[in-house]
């Protein structure tokens, strides 16, 4: 393990070396073991976070601020007039049922209008060929 492995592992989780991954137990006591002074240093820089951090508490909020909050709040709109009835009487469901139809209806005419095999395509697409021509070639139409 090298030193910036075990301030890594030390500032994820913390100074007890317990809490550390598993796997990372037997290359980090080798480390510990090998360099002494630089691991109890990083582990002690580790530990003094972790106490700073375990005496951090919320600050306790009283009944009467959280009253005063909540009464400044603003009260919801009340929606008037033509909208308001159209939603409360359910027609934004009714106006998203019809797209959905009308979609799924132009689906299946899709299918009926257009042809379907490449046969009928090239077919549809000279079905008029000689018209065209007799009209480049200056013949009335």
């Amino acid at each position: 393990m090298t030193r910036d492995g075990f301030e890594a592992l030390a500032q994820a989780y913390g100074g007890d070396m317990a809490r550390w991954p598993q796997d990372h137990w037997d290359e980090a006591a080798l480390f510990a073991a090998q360099q002494p002074d630089l691991a109890a240093g990083v582990l002690a820089a580790a530990a003094r976070l972790d106490e700073a951090l375990d005496a951090w508490a919320p600050l306790a909020v009283s009944h009467g601020l959280r009253e005063a909050v909540v009464a400044a709040a603003p009260a919801p709109r009340v929606r008037r007039g033509l909208t308001a009835w159209i939603w409360r009487a359910g027609a934004g469901a009714g106006l998203a049922a019809a797209c959905a139809a009308g979609l799924m209806v132009g689906v299946m005419l899709s299918e009926a209008v257009t042809p379907v095999s490449a046969d009928e395509t090239v077919s549809a697409s000279l079905a008029n060929y000689d018209d065209l021509t007799g009209l480049v070639n200056g013949e009335g139409a």
